[in-house]
């Protein structure tokens, strides 16, 4: 389907930067806009803005898509992007959505299962296992949940008992309600950066759009 017209469902600088990368491609967009971002530098870089009453509503980009005549909606980075129902909702409204699938997306939320996909992938992944398997130093984390919450560092086995039970207290709150989140420990490569943080958003957000879009 071609896009001819993109809603971002996000603010700030992604949001100018995927406007920018779809006015280079000759794609119309729409910025929804919060009441308290009338005047935001997003808002002056669409093409046409619609109010919206919460970036965090899924139900308001939809109909803000709907009711600019947009065709496809970018979720940006944080907010919505990492929400596997709200890209579902997406594309059973008809819109079409810039970014991973579904069912991607809820593989990706899971730890465990995205590091399964990426070994039957060929992937290179990082050894996991019980800790007397992979040795020291670890990083524990809850296989659920995102932004880092809940990470600890274990350089040596006195230093597990706590470590294991902080993850779920920490991360549970914020992505289910469910104290049964399952645990991963994986090996730990000491200070590292993302890619994003190596390149800058400068490279990183165009070349998503680039890659997403038709």
């Amino acid at each position: 389907m071609e896009i001819r017209k993109l809603l971002v469902a996000n603010r700030g600088e992604i949001a100018v930067r995927i406007f920018r990368a779809c006015a280079a491609e000759g794609i119309a967009t729409v910025a929804a806009v919060a009441p308290d971002d009338k005047g935001s530098l997003h808002a002056r870089e669409a093409d046409e803005t619609v109010e919206i009453a919460s970036y965090l509503y899924s139900e308001e980009h939809i109909r803000a898509a709907k009711q600019t005549g947009a065709d496809a909606i970018h979720p940006g980075y944080g907010f919505l992007a990492e929400n596997a129902d709200f890209a579902e909702s997406v594309e059973a409204a008809g819109l079409v959505f810039v970014g991973p699938t579904p069912d991607a997306l809820r593989r990706g939320g899971d730890k465990l299962e995205a590091r399964r996909a990426a070994v039957s992938a060929g992937i290179s992944v990082l050894p996991t296992g019980e800790p007397d398997e992979i040795g020291f130093p670890l990083m524990i984390k809850a296989a659920a949940g995102g932004g880092g919450r809940g990470m600890r560092g274990v350089r040596e086995c006195r230093e597990l008992p706590d470590a294991v039970t902080a993850p779920p207290t920490l991360t549970v709150p914020v992505t289910s309600n469910d104290p049964s989140v399952p645990i991963a420990a994986a090996r730990w490569l000491g200070t590292v950066a993302p890619v994003d943080e190596v390149a800058g958003p400068a490279v990183v957000a165009p070349l998503v759009v680039a890659l997403a879009l038709p």
